[in-house]
């Protein structure tokens, strides 16, 4: 089981970009942090689901915010 002030971390993190995607229609949850890789895994929600943006979303500002908030995150996936 993951660490859970890293899992605090991370969902903090989360908060911070969570209002630009609902501006959109859309929304992310945490699904998995797997501390061995440092690889974070999330379900994009709502409009977000499908969107042609949302890998482009999910490095450029989901992982870079991801990893510069919580030194333990080295990616972020789908």
């Amino acid at each position: 089981m993951p660490n859970k002030q890293i899992i605090d971390k991370i969902e903090k993190s989360l908060d911070k970009v969570r209002p630009m995607l609902q501006r959109d229609g859309g929304d992310i949850k945490l699904v998995d942090f797997d501390e061995k890789t440092g690889t974070v895994k999330v379900a994009m929600q709502g409009h977000c689901v499908g969107c042609a943006m949302a890998q482009q979303t999910l490095k450029q500002v989901i992982e870079a915010k991801l990893t510069e908030d919580v030194e333990e995150v080295k990616e972020v996936v789908i």
